[in-house]
C-alpha cells in the first residue's frame, strides 16, 4: 500500500466516528418520563417503539429517546422532568398516568407533550378538551371511570358470595383517589352491594391495606387503575393467593403476574398510539391540533390457575367471552 492511500484511509478511519457522532448530536431527541422502571415498562416501551417506527422513526437512527424511571418514587418526578426540559428534547412522552403528565406540563410550557393517561385529562387539567387540547398538551386518555361498573360486574360474577368489595386506589393520585371509590360505589348499589375504600401508595401500605382487608371482612378486592399500583401486579397478585380474596385489574399484564382477571383497554394498543402522536409531532403537528386519542380495544382476561386455587368456578358466559385465559 502506497504511503499516501495508507494515509488517507486512516484519516477517513479516524474520521467516521466523529462524523457518526456529529450526526447524532443533531437527532431529535425525545424524552421519555415514567414513574415505574424498565423491568416493569419494557413491554410499554416495545409498543411505543413500534409506533414510532410507523411514523417512520427509528431510535438511534433519525431519532433519539432518553428515558428518566422514577422507580416507583413520584417524588422524584419533577427533578427528572427538569432533566429533560434542561436537555432541550424535542417532545416529552408521559407514560404513567395523570401525575407524571402533570409535572410535565407544571415543567415547561413549550415543549410538546404526549401523555398515556387512565383518566379524564379534561377534568385533571391537562387539556382544554378532547377535540381541541390546546397548549403543548395531547395524548392517548383510557378514561377507565366508564369501565369501572363493567369491571365491578365481571368482579361479581365471578365472586357472587361477596358482599363486601374493598377498593384500593393511590392517594398520591388524588383526582383519581376521589373518583374511582365514588363510580364503583354507585355501581356497587345496583348490584345491592357495599363497599370499603383502602388506600395505599408505598409497598408497605399495600401490605397494610390487606390486612384492614381482612380484619373488615372483604371477600373481593377492586384495584384501581393507577400507575404505582399497575407496577405493584406482584405484591398485589401474591397477597391476594395468600389471602384468597379475588380482584380485579385493568390490564392483562397484572393477569399474566397472576391476578385473577382484568379488563380494560389493550396496552400495547395504547402506546403504539402515543408513538404515533410522537412522531407526528417531531414531523411538524402541533399538540393543541391533535385530539386526544381514545381506545378502542379492550381486553378482558382471566387467569384460570389462580381461580383454580381460589375455589372459584368461571362462569362459562366469561369463558366464552375472554379475549385471553391464561392455563
Amino acid at each position: 500500500m502506497k504511503r499516501r492511500d495508507f494515509i488517507t484511509l486512516v484519516g477517513g478511519a479516524a474520521a467516521w466516528p466523529l462524523s457518526a457522532r456529529a450526526q447524532k448530536a443533531t437527532l431529535p431527541i425525545i424524552g421519555f418520563l415514567d414513574g415505574g422502571s424498565l423491568e416493569t415498562r419494557r413491554g410499554r416501551v416495545d409498543s411505543f417503539n413500534r409506533g414510532l417506527n410507523e411514523s417512520g422513526y427509528i431510535e438511534s437512527q433519525n431519532v433519539a429517546i432518553e428515558y428518566r424511571w422514577a422507580q416507583d418514587q413520584s417524588d422524584r418526578l419533577p427533578a427528572l422532568a427538569a432533566e429533560l426540559v434542561d436537555r432541550h428534547v424535542s417532545v416529552i412522552v408521559t407514560a404513567s398516568g395523570i401525575p407524571a403528565a402533570l409535572v410535565a406540563k407544571a415543567a415547561t410550557a413549550t415543549i410538546p407533550i404526549v401523555f398515556q393517561v387512565g383518566f379524564d385529562p379534561v377534568k385533571a387539567g391537562l387539556v382544554a378538551s378532547l377535540n381541541r387540547p390546546g397548549g403543548n398538551v395531547t395524548g392517548v386518555a383510557n378514561i377507565s371511570g366508564e369501565l369501572n361498573a363493567k369491571r365491578l360486574e365481571l368482579l361479581h360474577e365471578l365472586s357472587p358470595n361477596a358482599g363486601l368489595i374493598a377498593v384500593l386506589v393511590n392517594p398520591a393520585n388524588p383526582l383519581n383517589a376521589e373518583t374511582t371509590p365514588q363510580e364503583v360505589q354507585a355501581a356497587a348499589q345496583a348490584l345491592r352491594l357495599q363497599t370499603l375504600v383502602l388506600r395505599a401508595s408505598t409497598a408497605s401500605e399495600i401490605d397494610a391495606a390487606f390486612a384492614t382487608l381482612v380484619q373488615q371482612g372483604a371477600k373481593a378486592l377492586f384495584i384501581a387503575n393507577d400507575a404505582f399500583l399497575n407496577n405493584r401486579s406482584d405484591q398485589l397478585a401474591a397477597l391476594s393467593a395468600r389471602h384468597r380474596v379475588p380482584a380485579i385489574y385493568e390490564y392483562r399484564e397484572s393477569v399474566m403476574a397472576g391476578g385473577l382477571i382484568s379488563y380494560g383497554a389493550s396496552i400495547p394498543d395504547l402506546f403504539r398510539q402515543v408513538g404515533l402522536y410522537a412522531g407526528r409531532i417531531l414531523k411538524g403537528e402541533k399538540p393543541a391540533d391533535l385530539p386526544v386519542m381514545q381506545p378502542t380495544k379492550f381486553e378482558l382476561a382471566i387467569n384460570l390457575k389462580t381461580a383454580k386455587a381460589l375455589g372459584l368456578t368461571v362462569p362459562d358466559k366469561l369463558l366464552v367471552a375472554a379475549d385471553e385465559l391464561i392455563e
